[in-house]
């Protein structure tokens, strides 16, 4: 487990659409919840069940070793992840990603970890 402070420096390092290889690690539920992820950071990987396809068959295994983006890093100690194999993502990501998150293309290569607000003086 890492400090809110760690978190906070690995946050700092990364870049949403920053590319990342990772091992999957768990699978819990198939079709329900999403598939956790190893991405050599002091913290887990998870990839949401909205961003995977909708045939739980098409998911990666665990085992697999694929590449994946860096799609949301929030307070929570888990690095949120989209795959970059279009076998491994929803079959409508674009319709998804233009309904849910409209910004996303805007937002690639932006920090996760925004700059922190210049002190009023």
């Amino acid at each position: 487990m890492v400090s809110d402070a760690e978190w906070k420096r690995i946050r700092g390092r990364l870049r949403f659409g920053q590319v990342l290889t990772g091992t999957v690690v768990k699978v819990p539920r198939p079709g329900a919840i999403g598939v956790f992820v190893d991405v050599g950071l002091e913290v887990g990987g998870f990839v949401d069940v909205l961003l995977l396809p909708l045939v739980p068959e098409r998911w990666p295994t665990e085992g697999t070793v694929t590449a994946f983006e860096v799609w949301w890093a929030d307070e929570r100690w888990q690095l949120r992840l989209k795959p970059v194999d279009p076998a491994y993502l929803r079959e409508d990501f674009a319709e998804f990603a233009a309904r849910w998150r409209p910004r996303w293309s805007t937002e690639v290569g932006q920090p996760v970890e925004p700059a922190p607000e210049a002190a009023d003086g």
